[in-house]
């Protein structure tokens, strides 16, 4: 209940400020007292429907589209106000001294409509403006006969937050089979909370097919953490429902365990773990066991959250290659810069420490809010290169 009236105030403070400023500097000038009450309108419709999202929400109804649908809608609104509000008080300041205060208005709107629309973009069409990333993997363990080896990674589909429209997985799908992958792997966060989430799109997913398979691990939102169940039972048979979805897809999972993968008289190892999550995230992995008879091998781990690398894989294994997503590199990701990174030092992309890798996928889907902004959905095309 805390956590609820700290988050509505800081909507309420990222609505009042702005909107405070741009009456008290620009609309109170009106002649018309009908015109300036319309400049309120947006503000409170916001407000209202703030207090009746927050007020009855729980993860597992229609709520969470509706409070989607009010975050996308504050986002789009408030952001460019503040933007127009910072920029419009320091160029005024700026510009004054040299007799140009008039401009700053204007240079203040051309970019607070600039953020407007760049919002809107990663509204409508960020979320599925699916990027095929090409990354090599060079180590001198790996076998000659895996040369050239193509993996296809998938992370963080989410697939409960879109709200049973297939068109856009169908899309990439279709992307990753023109890949030509030799395998496919996804690395947790299948849904948000419920294997029901995943009924829609079993269809689309069937389709995804590679030489030697499609393996998956899970992630932290694939145990139905996120919702008060009434029994540990019925828990339980939440996940044991979503495994069974998946191996209907004809997806493997590697739940603490590996497989061998070959080519001509070489293999490697494929090992994949349960989520392993600090706190409050899940730590149901088994990195030890999983990885048993994997010794002299070049080894992959699929392991959703990347903080396990730092936390057990780099100090106690030599696997050479770690495949992770959760960050999500929180969405949005501007001239380099998330906010990932405040939590999560390996949020995008390729890292390495000696002879050991680690990959992190930014994810297929999105959570809670519906927009990409820069860290665009992914799709990573991983080819194995010996050195």
């Amino acid at each position: 209940m805390r956590h609820l009236f700290e988050l509505c105030l800081f909507f309420i403070l990222l609505m009042g400020v702005p909107d405070w400023y741009i009456y008290r500097q620009y609309i109170r000038q009106w002649k018309r007292p009908f015109l300036r009450l319309i400049y309120w309108v947006p503000s409170i419709l916001l407000l209202i429907g703030m207090l009746i999202i927050f007020g009855s929400f729980t993860p597992h109804s229609d709520s969470m589209k509706y409070l989607s649908l009010f975050l996308i809608t504050f986002l789009c609104i408030n952001v460019p106000k503040v933007v127009f509000t910072l920029m419009a008080f320091l160029l005024k300041k700026a510009t004054r001294k040299i007799g140009h205060s008039s401009y700053a208005n204007y240079i203040a709107l051309a970019l607070s409509l600039f953020i407007m629309g760049y919002l809107i973009f990663g509204a409508t069409e960020g979320k599925s403006f699916f990027q095929v990333k090409e990354v090599n993997i060079e180590s001198k363990d790996i076998p000659e006969e895996f040369d050239g080896y193509r993996i296809i990674q998938l992370s963080d589909m989410h697939v409960g937050s879109w709200n049973g429209d297939t068109r856009a997985m169908q899309k990439a799908v279709e992307i990753i089979l023109r890949q030509n992958p030799d395998l496919i792997v996804f690395t947790g966060d299948l849904v948000n909370n419920l294997a029901s989430e995943l009924d829609p799109f079993m269809s689309v997913f069937s389709q995804l097919k590679a030489k030697d398979g499609v393996y998956s691990v899970l992630g932290n939102h694939d145990y139905s953490t996120y919702i008060k169940w009434e029994t540990l039972e019925e828990q339980e048979a939440e996940l044991e429902s979503l495994k069974a979805k998946q191996a209907q897809m004809g997806w493997q999972m590697l739940n603490n365990r590996h497989v061998k993968l070959y080519q001509g008289n070489d293999s490697i190892a494929l090992i994949g773990v349960e989520n392993s999550g600090s706190h409050p995230f899940p730590d149901h992995a088994k990195l030890k066991e999983a990885m048993a008879g994997t010794e002299g091998m070049f080894k992959i781990l699929l392991s959703h959250d990347p903080s396990h690398w730092r936390r057990e894989v780099l100090p106690e294994t030599d696997i050479q290659l770690m495949l992770s997503g959760h960050t999500h590199a929180m969405q949005t990701k501007i001239f380099g810069f998330t906010p990932a990174q405040f939590i999560y030092p390996e949020n995008d992309g390729l890292y390495q420490e000696g002879e050991q890798m680690l990959y992190v996928n930014v994810g297929l889907g999105f959570l809670l809010y519906p927009m990409r902004l820069g860290a665009w959905p992914e799709i990573t095309l991983l080819t194995l290169r010996k050195e």
